[in-house]
This record gives C-alpha cells, structure tokens and sequence, in this order.
C-alpha cells in the first residue's frame, strides 16, 4: 500500500460534499441544464413527441421523458411519408406499466384533440370541413376530425332534400351546433351555411320588391292549391289560378319541382312576408284573341272543364269557357242535375246564347241545336183534346203529378182526374216516379207550353150507372177500410166508396163496428156530382126494432103494412160484371122487386076479404 494513500484525509472530502467545489453561479447553470433535459409529463393527456425511430411494428418517440416510448406503426397508417424527426401528438395513457416502459397512443391523442376542436368549433361558432361517410336514417353521416357527426335531412339545405344519396362521398362544409359528451354524439348543420347567404339575398330581394316585377324562381314546393318559388331566399306563393289562362285542376299538371319559372309580383303585405305571384300574367289574355266571328248565335266546339250543380262550363279555347246552365241542357223540364246529362272531359257543340267581350263572359245552349218542341207544327194536332197518349211520371206533387210525354212537352193529371172511385190524397198512393201511365188531354195551351191531362177520362164515368144502383134506402154489403173519430170509409160493390158517420156505426149489441168487418148498410144519401154515398149500419137493426114495436101495438096493420123495400134491394159481393152492363143489372133488378112487391101487396087484400066475410057469418 502506498504511503499516499494513507496520507487521504476522507474527512475533509466528506464535509464538502458533492459538487462543492462550483460556484453558485456555475451550480445554477447546471440546474438549468439538467431541467431541460427532462419534461414533467402527466398521464392522460395529450403531449408533442419527436420520431427519434422506426421499426417493422412500432415507431420510437421520444416526449422528453426519462424514457422513450412505443407506439404500434399501424396508427401511422394516414402518414405514409413519417420519417425520423417528425413532431407527432401523442397521448400518454401509462408513465411506466409494469416492464418500466411509457405508454403512448396517437389514436387517442387523435380523439382527444379532435373533440377539443369540435368544441372550440362550437364555441367559436367556427366552420370546418367534413367528409359525408354515409347515408343514415334521417340524414347523414359526416367525418369531422376523425368524428362521426350526425348531419340531419333537415339540416342539409333550405329546401326539402329529397335524394341524400348525391352527397355521399363529397366534402361538405357544416358548423357544429349541438355536443352529447355522454353518448358522444355530435349534430352539425349546412344549412345555417346556407341562410346566412340567404338573409343578405332576402334583405336585398325584399328592398327592391316592386308590383309589376319580373323575377326567376325555383319551385320548391307544391300543393293542391298552388306552388311555392323560392325566389333566392324569399318565398312566394303562385296560386292555381295564376298559373294558365286555362283551367287546372293541380299544378303537377303544367309544372313541376326545382323547375326554373319566370313569374310576376301580384302583391305583397306591408310587411312584405307574404307575396303573391303570377305566371300567366306574362301573356297575353286570350279574351283579346277571340276570332271576331263569333257572336251570338255562333256555334263553337269545345271541351267541358267543370260540371256544377247549376250547369257546366264549356272551354271553347285555353282560357275561355262559356257556361251552359241546366236549364239550357235539354228541352226536357226535368233535367236537375248537369252531372247526369254530361261530363268533365266530354267534347261538344254549344250555340252562343250572350256574349260580353268587356267583361269575359259568355253564356251557352246546346239544346237549341234541337228544335223546340212545342213550336212543332204538328204540337196542335197531336196533343189535341181527347187525343190517347203513354208518358213517363216524372214528378209528384201534392196536387197531382207531372207526365212527360216526350223531351219537352209535360203534362199534369190533376189528383182528382186519377180515379173515379178512390179519394186519393196524394199521387203516391197511386203511382211512383219513372212509372208509365196512360193518360187522355183535357186541355192545350200551346203559347204558355201547358197541357191538362187525365187519367180517369180513359173510363166511362161510373157514377152515372151508380145513380141506379145505390139509390137512397137501398141495402149493400160493404166492408169497413179505415175508421176515425168521426166515422169510417166502407168499400161497397164495384169498387165505390161511401162514408159513415160514428153514429151509423152501432151494432145491435151496442158496439161500434171495427175496421174489416163486413156488414150490411143502408143507404141515406147519394150525389152524383160530388161523388158521395153516405150510408149506416145502425138503421138496419133500428127500424127493425121500431117495426117490430109497431106490429105488438097493431097487429092488424102488419097484413096492410107493404114490406120493406130493402129486403128486395140487398145485394151481395158477389161476382161483379163489368160496369157497362152495370145500368141493364140495375133496371133488371127494379123490374123484378116491382113483381115481388105486387105479389106481397096481393096477400094482404086475400086475407082481408076473408076477414069480412068471417065478420058477416058472425
């Protein structure tokens, strides 16, 4: 061992420690120095880190920290061109795992900082630029920063987007205006792009709005009444009116959507939010065009456009109609509803009937490309009083009803010429619209167009052969049809009807007689001329019982008393001949109750003759 060494003074060395020998200001250089060397790194977030390597799997960064780290070449995919020395952010997700080594990610650190860009976008109201991945349900999916964002239907352009398939695969310009940081989800909008350009077009467009004024526009929309056109940035309504001089029944007809139009200002409010536009106004009216020709009592050609419960409208020329009312369809009184006699799209001849240039109006015929039928000249002789005719009941009323025997010439069968028998109320009872009947002319006014029928004319009256048969105290069966509280209708022989007060309804047993019952009637009362028969049934068993009171108290006037009538006159229901031999049965029958009654009277006397000479023998 060398004397030097055991010289060493260790005490000394170890007082003055390490570094003791540098100044302060060298001691402070060296602090300096070594603080350089190293950065104080957080986990968690995002740090600048060099390229300081490259391998087949991984790339080599070098952060600052005591250590490098590691991060898979797969998350450098995007930079095909990374080479040693480029500056990357990465995002330090372990200091040191278990192996001592430093966790990094650029994936992440991508994430990260693109979510601290999407919500600096929001906050700064800023613009960015996405790249649409997809279409979705509702809209569209949109790359921004490395972040799907939901971009809706709605928010891709002003106007309605009906094919979002055109925008898939394009770059597309959108601002962020809502973050779900829970569902990480991000909304963006183009369309806020869109108005703020569209507010400038409007406040310019609405400045210089002026009646009368031309502008282009784009038709955006369409409805059953009309389209709307944007006009750049402002919309207007072109009413279904608007757009032909022709009638249209929708727009889809003449226009259709995104198509370009030149179109007129018609109005707008004070506010200028509502403005009503115009497209026929740009041509001329076809009012103006109308051939000089054709005045009234011109026939024209044209197409029916609208049919209306008063009539119809005939277009002869786009933009000119004439209307043709019911009443100037057919000759026919009949006629209610247009709809019946024609149709929209029927082509048809019409003859002019009044014609205002002025005012655009013009009213039509076409049943005067007929002739009329009552100025015929045959009208007189072949509606001629008591001439036969068939017609058509074509209405009811409750006076009678009307028959048309042809197209225009109508008649009317007063209630009470329909039956000589029956009390009809009502033509209902006895006939229905669309029947047939035959009727009789009872008069003809050929210059008012009025015909009186009759129905019952076609029989010979009965009532003058009844006048025979029903005389007053003869006896019928007849049959109660209906009873009220002032008597009751019977049907009697031949189809007649007479009337019976309540009174003369009693039967013997004190009850009154009922509907349906058949029962014998004597006749008080008959008028031919008001047609009436009144009859009861009371009388029957009243008198009876009054001759019989009258036989008890005077036995010898029963052998003077001529016998009733009635027990010779009653009739039956029976077979019914027809009413033109009814006269001959009703003489026949007298004839043969005058013989029965001689034969009754001739009695009486025989037997008084034997009386006296019983007197005398005594």
């Amino acid at each position: 061992m060398s004397k030097g060494n055991e010289d060493f003074n260790w005490d000394s060395t170890g007082k003055k420690g390490f570094g003791s020998d540098y100044s302060e200001k060298q001691r402070a250089d060296l602090e300096k120095l070594y603080e350089n060397t190293l950065t104080e790194v957080n986990e968690k977030e995002v740090v600048s880190g060099t390229v300081v390597g490259i391998t087949d799997r991984d790339v080599i960064l070098n952060i600052g920290f005591k250590s490098d780290g590691l991060i898979p070449l797969s998350e450098f995919r995007d930079m095909e061109n990374l080479k040693v020395g480029d500056d990357v952010e990465v995002y330090v997700e372990d200091q040191e795992d278990v192996n001592g080594q430093l966790i990094l990610s650029r994936r992440k650190a991508k994430i990260v900082k693109a979510w601290d860009n999407i919500q600096k976008a929001l906050d700064g109201d800023l613009v960015i630029e996405g790249f649409v991945k997809r279409r979705t349900k509702g809209g569209l999916i949109v790359d921004i920063y490395g972040v799907e964002a939901f971009l809706p239907g709605s928010q891709i352009d002003v106007k309605p987007i009906r094919d979002f398939d055109i925008f898939v695969g394009k770059k597309m310009e959108v601002k962020v205006v809502k973050i779900n940081y829970t569902n990480d989800n991000v909304v963006v909008s183009h369309k806020v792009l869109i108005e703020k350009d569209i507010e400038k077009q409007k406040a310019e467009i609405l400045n210089n709005l002026e009646k009368g004024q031309v502008l282009e526009g784009v038709i955006k929309n369409m409805t059953n009444f009309g389209v709307f056109i944007d006009l750049g940035g402002v919309d207007g309504l072109l009413h279904i009116t608007d757009i032909s001089w022709g009638r249209i029944n929708h727009p889809e007809e003449v226009l259709k959507l995104d198509q370009k139009v030149n179109v007129v200002v018609l109005d707008f409010d004070d506010e200028k939010k509502r403005i009503s536009l115009g497209m026929k106004q740009l041509t001329p009216h076809p009012w103006d065009s109308l051939a000089a020709d054709i005045q009234v009592g011109s026939k024209v050609k044209g197409k029916i456009v609208n049919v209306a419960d008063y009539g119809a409208f005939l277009e002869i020329m786009p933009g000119v109609e004439g209307l043709i009312h019911v009443s100037e369809m057919s000759w026919s009184q009949h006629l209610r509803n247009p709809q019946d006699f024609i149709k929209v799209g029927d082509e048809l001849q019409a003859v002019v009937l009044t014609l205002d240039r002025d005012e655009r109006k013009m009213s039509l015929g076409i049943k005067q490309l007929t002739e009329d039928p009552w100025t015929k000249q045959d009208v007189l002789t072949k509606y001629a009083v008591n001439t036969k005719h068939n017609g058509i009941v074509r209405n009811l009323t409750n006076f009678g009803l009307f028959i048309e025997l042809e197209e225009g010439i109508d008649g009317l069968v007063h209630v009470s010429d329909l039956s000589w028998t029956k009390k009809i109320k009502h033509p209902s009872e006895f006939t229905k619209i669309g029947d047939k009947l035959n009727v009789v002319v009872l008069e003809l006014d050929a210059e008012n167009r009025r015909l009186a029928l009759g129905h019952k004319q076609l029989e010979e009256n009965p009532w003058n052969t009844f006048e025979n048969i029903f005389t007053a105290g003869s006896t019928h069966k007849g049959t109660i049809n209906s009873k009220n509280d002032k008597g009751a209708l019977i049907e009697l022989p031949y189809g007649v009807e007479g009337f019976a007060g309540i009174k003369h309804l009693v039967k013997e047993d004190g009850k009154l007689a009922e509907v349906g019952e058949s029962l014998d009637f004597k006749v008080l009362e008959f008028s031919k001329d008001e047609k009436k028969i009144i009859l009861s049934h009371t009388k029957m068993h009243s008198e009876v019982a009054e001759e019989a009171k009258e036989v008890k108290k005077k036995p010898a006037a029963k052998t003077t008393k001529a016998p009733k009538a009635s027990d010779a006159e009653k009739t039956t229901l029976g077979d019914i001949e027809a009413l033109s031999n009814l006269k001959a049965s009703g003489d026949k029958k007298e004839k043969e109750e005058k013989e029965a009654t001689e034969k009754k009277e001739a009695k009486p006397k025989k037997a008084k003759k034997s009386e006296d000479s019983e007197a005398n023998e005594e």
